[in-house]
């Protein structure tokens, strides 16, 4: 398997758990989860491209 198959997965991770942290009201931890989401799916796309 390719890493950045593993590097989406983990985004997704963070992001299922950033909606969650948001229906809970934990906003602090929502925007920490939602950062780690988007900086893995960064680096999944420079995996990707070989970048």
């Amino acid at each position: 398997m390719q890493r950045y198959n593993d590097w989406l997965r983990q985004a997704e991770r963070n992001l299922k758990s950033a909606e969650v942290n948001m229906q809970y009201g934990l906003y602090e931890e929502a925007c920490y989860e939602s950062q780690q989401a988007a900086e893995k799916a960064v680096k999944a796309l420079l995996n990707f491209y070989h970048l």
